[in-house]
């Protein structure tokens, strides 16, 4: 019977979190939400009764 011997190689990663631009993209995201609900409600208040 022969015993195999492995070297292993250890990594450690890092999740980089960085709440500013957690947020940055958060307020992002909101804003093209509020803007397509906007648009979205212009079209439903404006310019569907026109025809």
């Amino acid at each position: 019977m022969s015993v195999q011997q492995h070297d292993y190689e250890e990594r450690h990663i890092e999740k980089r979190h960085d709440p500013s631009r957690v947020a940055a993209t958060f307020i992002k995201y909101l804003a093209y939400v509020i803007i397509t609900f906007g648009v979205l409600y212009f079209i439903a208040r404006y310019l569907i009764p026109m025809f």
